[in-house]
């Protein structure tokens, strides 16, 4: 026969962690909604999760470093001479 551990019930429960937001009206919930979107945007975890859905070889993610690096590049360089045309 098992024993039930009866002091369980008489936790109370943990607190939760990571991405949370509290609700204090019931009118309040879509606010909520869109602050705890915008906390998990800015966390960026969905991005995380999607980064690590599949396993990319560590040739492909050079590839794209590289290629993201060079996007980056034109980009400053564009800036910079759209900066120069205008005076």
């Amino acid at each position: 026969m098992r024993h039930r551990n009866t002091n369980k019930s008489q936790h109370s429960p943990k607190p939760m962690k990571g991405r949370s937001v509290e609700v204090k009206d019931e009118f309040d919930l879509n606010k909520a909604m869109r602050k705890l979107k915008k906390k998990v945007e800015e966390s960026k975890v969905l991005e995380e999760v999607r980064k690590r859905q599949h396993y990319e070889k560590p040739s492909a993610q050079r590839k794209r470093a590289a290629a993201s690096a060079k996007a980056r590049y034109r980009k400053e360089l564009e800036k910079q001479s759209t900066i120069q045309k205008k005076y």
